[in-house]
């Protein structure tokens, strides 16, 4: 029991960082149609600088805030510069941009920082005894920061003016439009939300995995795999995809076999979408033919 309660802990951190991930990409998708592949890679550059800080004696905090700037800012610039010209309804194009966006990325961390891999801090350390398991303290508070995350954002979108216009946006921008409300901003305003639950996402994984170029690749498909698994247009399908995924993905590493983990965990997606291809929180469309 102690050893399944270790790895649901673990499952559900992972969740978590999978699930600020994804809602992160459905944020940045409903209110631009752009599936943003870009935005591990931008979010690696911000862990990057956090790193750099803490080398020169910036408090850990800090240089979490600092990662988190970089990646909206940097963000922010390649929508302004290369997504938002491609014009409304270019989703393959946006596509194919944000993905080479993402190889850029890349390449400068690894031209600048080097491809060896580096330690990033965590906040805390040591671990907590409970019913015989010791569970990593760094685990509980990527799964209690996660929760606040995205408690606010749920908040945001269902109590505020703001959350409100960004959901008028996000159902049409046309008719939003109509009525006086700025798509632009509210766009903007969007990805800096999507970008920052991303950047955060990253600095609650990286204690845990060190830091590498490509090191939020694999947490970017498994965040991809939450969101179809839960509904590409749910945000809480996002979160409860991403924990799912999360969980099983740790189950499966340690009861079944480290080496078919991905494969457990896709296929049980492929098994779930060919049952509900909307995901299950999606709606599903209907169109004339």
């Amino acid at each position: 029991m102690s050893q399944f309660l270790l790895v649901l802990v673990s499952g559900l951190a992972s969740g978590a960082v999978y699930g600020l991930m994804g809602l992160g990409l459905v944020i940045i998708y409903r209110a631009t149609d752009v599936v943003n592949f870009a935005m591990a890679s931008l979010a690696t550059l911000g862990l990057y600088v956090a790193v750099s800080l803490h080398d020169h004696g910036v408090a850990t905090v800090l240089g979490i805030l600092a990662a988190v700037a970089i990646t909206v800012a940097a963000g922010l610039l390649v929508r302004e510069t290369v997504i938002r010209p491609l014009g409304q309804g270019q989703l393959f194009s946006a596509l194919v941009v944000t993905m080479g966006v993402s190889l850029i990325a890349e390449s400068t961390a690894g031209s600048i920082w080097g491809d060896q891999p580096k330690s990033f801090p965590s906040l805390v350390d040591g671990t907590v005894r409970w019913s015989g398991a010791a569970l990593p303290v760094q685990s509980l508070l990527t799964i209690g920061v996660a929760a606040v995350a995205m408690t606010l954002v749920g908040y945001l979108f269902a109590r505020t003016t703001l959350g409100s216009a960004m959901r008028a946006v996000a159902e049409s921008a046309d008719t939003a439009r109509v009525v006086g409300l700025s798509a632009q901003r509210l766009a903007r305003i969007s990805w800096a939300l999507g970008l920052g639950l991303a950047a955060l996402a990253a600095c609650l994984y990286a204690p845990r995995s060190g830091l590498v170029p490509t090191a939020l690749v694999a947490p970017l498909f498994r965040a991809f795999a939450g969101i179809f698994l839960g509904g590409l247009t749910s945000m809480y399908g996002a979160v409860l995809g991403g924990l799912t995924i999360g969980v099983l993905d740790n189950l499966a590493a340690n009861y079944v076999s480290a080496s078919f983990r991905d494969t457990f965990v896709f296929t049980f997606t492929v098994l779930v979408l060919l049952i509900r291809p909307q995901g299950m929180f999606g709606t599903r469309t209907f169109q004339r033919v």
